[in-house]
């Protein structure tokens, strides 16, 4: 599994498996946010899947799906209040990272 730091407490993935949980946490993040949406493709885990991992590991979760090339306003604000609720370092993960490196775009464009 590998990340991109995109910001100190924001880190983004592509999909990301229950296997996977241990090296998150062992890599220092305290919170993980899924950007997507369940049956996006045959055989990716549920959200639901994972967090029962990344709880089971001592770690937050959220779940904010966003549609691939189809962020809305409501995602960027829902995204911004996690990251203002859960302990960081964060990792969010979609399909490839793209959303999750959007949104964080977005966020900062909105705070000015």
């Amino acid at each position: 599994m590998e990340y991109r730091e995109i910001s100190e407490g924001y880190s983004v993935s592509g999909q990301i498996q229950p296997e996977d949980v241990a090296a998150i946490k062992v890599a220092g993040f305290k919170s993980v946010i899924c950007n997507r949406p369940d049956d996006e493709q045959p055989g990716q885990p549920s959200a639901d899947t994972l967090k029962a991992a990344v709880e089971g590991a001592g770690l937050a979760f959220r779940y904010i799906p966003v549609i691939s090339g189809q962020i809305t306003a409501e995602n960027v604000e829902d995204q911004a209040e996690a990251l203002d609720e859960l302990d960081g370092p964060v990792f969010a993960y979609c399909r490839s990272g793209a959303r999750c490196t959007n949104l964080y775009g977005l966020i900062q464009q909105s705070r000015g």
